[in-house]
């Protein structure tokens, strides 16, 4: 009986043995499958090569650890705000200022402790469109708007400040945005001084210039003619400083409260062309230059009759100017389609194209065409008429239409009043300027 007590244990024993060798052999199997290779030296060796490499690994996880700390310090301290959301659009993170700046209330800044939907937190429906917008282009995309504060009281209403906004929206991963805010209220103040500053030193210099003309003109006759071309040089000058005067009020009467809005009326744009171009006709056969129009002989359009005429005068004018010699300006007038689909914009909408022969704008003017005082060609460059004057000729008049470099600023601005866009680039085939405006649909009366 103990003999076989003995043996039942020993086979017991035995059978251990080996289960627990196949079990090692499994884990052997397992990890040499997990680190690629078929032999065990060669798996130990990667072994020990893992855990060589193991404090390295380690310092470069508190590395990156320390540089997400210090990114998120940058974050919580930068004068601008900062929120990210997940692919629900829920907060997840945001600094102290955009916090200030959505009057969001979070009871910690930084990671939200319980994740709620952005329009709960920040009720600015501009900003949960600006980030659908950056989710579904995966781009940086960028929108300005004004916000206004709702009191969440409707018992208690409460005025709250009101100031424009500015969003950087970029797509991350997972879904994920992240928004970068800017208040732009202290921009604006600048931009309202700006303009107040012009238009009163415009006011200011309307009427001195004036005088000097009419005292200029007086004593035209009473000079002889050697005296006589200094007077006309003045007058010329004085005529150039009143037009920039000129072009300082318009500018001024279509920006910000001074602008009464517009006068609307159905206007014949093909008959309007024809009149624009016959007050710079004048100019243009100075330089033999003549007009190709291409589009429809009548077409009806909602405008403000005066301030058009003036758009279609710059452009005009502005097509004189760059072209040579005996060239040609053509003007193209397209009618919207109507069958296009909606979502076609450049067919669904009145575009009128202006075009010159000239050598066209440079690469680096292109993005400032509508600028104030900017100008693309050197031409319009200002100098001093008395330095400029050759000793030979002393009575030499300077150019009264050189530009201001305020007309296509104003065309800007009458055209965006008019809820149309207008862009600038170089002609593919005749390589000279080509301006390039659209209005709504809507604006054609049928």
């Amino acid at each position: 009986m103990a003999i076989f007590a003995y043996l039942l244990g020993l086979a017991t024993g035995v059978l251990l043995l080996i289960w627990q060798q196949h079990r090692q052999h499994r884990r052997e199997q397992r990890l040499m499958k997990t680190l690629k290779t078929t032999d065990w030296p060669t798996a130990v060796g990667r072994v020990e090569q893992l855990v060589q490499t193991q404090p390295q690994q380690q310092r470069q996880l508190r590395s990156l650890g320390t540089s997400r700390d210090t990114l998120e310090h940058i974050l919580q301290t930068a004068p601008i705000g900062y929120l990210q959301v997940d692919e629900e659009n829920q907060l997840i993170w945001c600094n102290e200022q955009a916090n200030r700046l959505l009057k969001m209330n979070q009871p910690l800044t930084g990671p939200v402790q319980r994740r709620r939907l952005l329009l709960e937190v920040a009720r600015s429906y501009e900003l949960d469109a600006l980030i659908e917008e950056a989710r579904e282009k995966q781009t940086c995309c960028q929108r300005e708007w004004m916000l206004y504060q709702i009191s969440p009281d409707p018992l208690h209403p409460k005025e709250e400040p009101t100031y424009p906004l500015r969003g950087y929206a970029l797509p991350l991963d997972n879904g994920e945005v992240g928004v970068f805010l800017e208040n732009r209220q202290e921009a604006a103040l600048l931009v309202q001084q700006r303009d107040r500053w012009t238009s009163d030193v415009a006011h200011e210099l309307k009427t001195p210039l004036t005088s000097i003309r009419l005292v200029a003109e007086t004593l035209q006759p009473r000079v002889d003619d050697g005296q006589r071309r200094w007077l006309d040089r003045l007058i010329n000058e004085t005529i150039r400083l009143s037009n920039l005067v000129e072009d300082l009020l318009n500018l001024s009467r279509l920006q910000g409260d001074q602008f009464q809005g517009l006068t609307l009326e159905p206007v014949d744009l093909p008959q309007l062309i024809q009149r624009a171009w016959i007050s710079l006709e004048p100019l243009a056969q100075v330089k033999g230059l003549s007009l190709t129009y291409d589009g429809p002989s009548h077409c009806l359009v909602n405008l403000d009759e005066t301030l058009f005429h003036r758009v279609l005068l710059n452009l005009i004018d502005n097509a004189i100017k760059h072209s040579p010699s005996r060239a040609t300006i053509f003007v193209h007038l397209t009618e919207p389609d109507r069958s296009a689909k909606a979502s076609d914009r450049l067919s669904d909408s009145l575009t009128l194209e202006v075009m010159d022969m000239g050598s066209g704008f440079s690469a680096k003017d292109l993005p400032h065409i509508f600028d104030r005082f900017y100008r693309a060609d050197p031409s319009r460059s200002r100098s001093d008429p008395l330095v400029d004057l050759p000793p030979v000729d002393p009575g030499v008049a300077t150019e009264v239409g050189r530009g201001t470099g305020l007309g296509l600023a104003i065309v800007s601005q009458i055209v965006e009043a008019h809820n149309g866009t207008i862009t600038a680039a170089n002609h593919p085939d005749l390589g000279g300027g080509w301006l390039q405006l659209r209005l709504p649909a809507t604006a054609q009366v049928i």
